[in-house]
């Protein structure tokens, strides 16, 4: 299904979903994909009760065989000199969609899907965030409306006690990204209802 492509897959700090969306490496690699994990620098230095940074790194990098990108220098060369097929970004946090909706540049990932972007190739979203149906959601619109971004399919994960939060269904991670590369479509429907 993705034989060959080198998919880049943005890890940011929504640690509370990482034991959800890290085992799915493995779903890239089972269709033939190269996995290059890109990792914000909360990600690297936070200990929460989900883990410390060092403990995800070690599993990253044992899922993937490739040593994790934590630095923007690492990540700028994913431009036109070491191109990626395409950049997912999972999870991605609200404070990082705000930022990339705006054009700030100020992490690997961030980097790294700006980069992708350059080059023309598609950027899938994760997103995870308490945020999404408050003041996010205009940054998450921006985004719905930009050429080669696209969304893994979302919907509210506890609508009565967190109403404005919404999560991507990271099972879906790889259709949206084959979605994305092979037809450039985003995969539908977008808008799903999310209980786990």
């Amino acid at each position: 299904m993705l034989t060959g492509k080198r998919i880049g897959l943005g890890i940011t700090a929504s640690h509370c979903t990482y034991e959800d969306v890290i085992p799915k490496i493995q779903n890239f690699m089972d269709v033939g994909a190269t996995v290059i994990p890109i990792i914000t620098h909360s990600v690297l230095h936070a200990a929460t009760r989900f883990g410390t940074g060092e403990e995800w790194i070690a599993k990253i990098e044992a899922l993937t065989g490739e040593k994790v990108i934590s630095s923007i220098k690492e990540a700028e060369p994913f431009g036109p000199s070491n191109p990626l097929d395409a950049m997912v970004i999972a999870p991605m946090t609200g404070n990082s969609i705000s930022k990339f909706a705006n054009a700030a540049t100020d992490s690997p990932v961030l980097m790294a899907a700006k980069a992708t972007l350059r080059n023309g190739s598609p950027v899938v979203l994760g997103i995870s965030t308490n945020d999404a149906l408050g003041l996010n959601g205009i940054n998450i619109m921006k985004l719905l409306n930009a050429k080669n971004i696209y969304f893994i399919p979302f919907g509210q994960d506890s609508p009565h006690s967190k109403p404005n939060s919404l999560i991507a269904d990271f099972d879906q991670m790889v259709d949206t990204v084959h979605a994305a590369i092979t037809q450039k479509k985003q995969l539908q429907p977008l808008l799903i209802q999310y209980f786990k």
